[in-house]
């Protein structure tokens, strides 16, 4: 009966935490707002999802035309624009030249605004979103932010993910540590679950914005 009793304790202490984490999440609400203006919806979603991985508490809301934005009248704290609609509506535009980022195909250069490549990996474009933020593109208290809380990973876990973010697959990984495929499958396992991570990307996010790795090793 005892032991039933401690057992059901232990339960408790673990749901009251919880408990208090989904009530305390229902008064969250996005810090600001950015929009994606790109009439090639898959692009624009592909984009969103990056965004909504590297700042989760921010709004990214996708317009397929300028008029749409214009309707929504929102202040919006960054504008990724298909390189189009940005030509056509370019009086708009210059007058937030801080604020927009133009989405070309390829190498594209335009004088006086930020360009970002979306004809390129996820990797890639997680890898160019940074170098903006870290050129100071954005004012700084609306720079985005990726903190998701402290995360402890332990250092066999770490030295994982900087392998991860180098692009070994786990072989590599195993061989380069003198351990199992199979204990690389699950520290990969555990870092996907401490950093709520969802893909490659998140944990190129993390080691980036943590200081584990430079860009230009990756």
């Amino acid at each position: 009966m005892r032991k039933r009793y401690i057992k059901r304790q232990k339960f408790q202490k673990k749901i009251v935490p919880l408990c208090h984490i989904l009530l305390n999440m229902e008064s969250l609400r996005p810090v600001f707002s950015i929009a994606i203006v790109d009439s090639n919806i898959l692009s624009a979603l592909g984009l969103q999802q990056i965004l909504k991985d590297m700042a989760p508490m921010v709004d990214i809301r996708i317009f397929v035309t300028f008029s749409e934005m214009e309707v929504a009248n929102n202040q919006f704290v960054h504008y990724f624009v298909a390189s189009r609609i940005y030509f056509e509506h370019s009086a708009f535009f210059r007058t937030r030249l801080q604020q927009t980022i133009v989405l070309v195909n390829g190498d594209m250069q335009i004088q006086g605004v930020a360009t970002l490549n979306v004809c390129q990996s996820e990797k890639m474009v997680v890898k160019s979103i940074i170098t903006l933020q870290r050129q100071g593109h954005s004012d700084s208290s609306h720079r985005m932010s990726t903190d998701n809380g402290i995360v402890q990973l332990s250092p066999r876990e770490l030295e994982v993910t900087i392998l991860l973010t180098k692009g070994l697959i786990n072989k590599e990984i195993a061989d380069r540590m003198n351990i199992s495929i199979t204990t690389v499958i699950t520290h990969r396992k555990n870092i996907m679950e401490k950093l709520h991570a969802r893909s490659l990307a998140d944990i190129i996010i993390y080691a980036v914005m943590n200081g584990y790795v430079n860009l230009g090793e990756l």
